[in-house]
């Protein structure tokens, strides 16, 4: 992908991702967020959540994953933010929880970066807000 190839409008391809109990056990052993929020469902519950939530930095590392895919190089993202608007609840079911992750070019700076701003959505809500990247394509 060339930097000549992107318009304003572009989407980029959607990701869809499905989690459950297990991914957030493996994630809280690599960032060592042992947070009982994201493993024990009676804890949950008792501070006022609805279920064991994922953790909103593996939320928010999933929308990355959809920049960097679409880039081909995760060098490529110069910049990337998000406010964490709401929880994914993961229920312990069988099902779990899916977060779909969408991107569009937003704008084509003079400097040649590209912003693209990003949907994230679990069960038809959306879970962060104002998620953006500015990426850097070869011209």
């Amino acid at each position: 992908m060339k930097l000549s190839e992107i318009n304003v409008g572009d989407e980029l391809p959607p990701l869809s991702v499905p989690l459950d109990r297990s991914d957030l056990v493996r994630y809280a052993g690599a960032s060592g967020d042992f947070n009982p929020i994201h493993w024990n469902e009676r804890f949950a519950k008792e501070v006022g959540l609805p279920d064991v939530i994922a953790h909103g930095m593996l939320t928010m590392a999933l929308a990355g994953r959809l920049v960097s895919s679409w880039t081909g190089d995760p060098g490529a993202i110069v910049r990337y933010g998000v406010r964490f608007t709401r929880p994914v609840v993961v229920p312990d079911d069988g099902s779990g929880a899916v977060v779909e992750l969408g991107g569009k070019v937003a704008k084509i700076n003079d400097d040649g970066t590209i912003k693209v701003n990003i949907t994230a959505k679990s069960a038809d809500q959306g879970v962060l807000g104002g998620a953006s990247a500015t990426v850097r394509i070869p011209a």
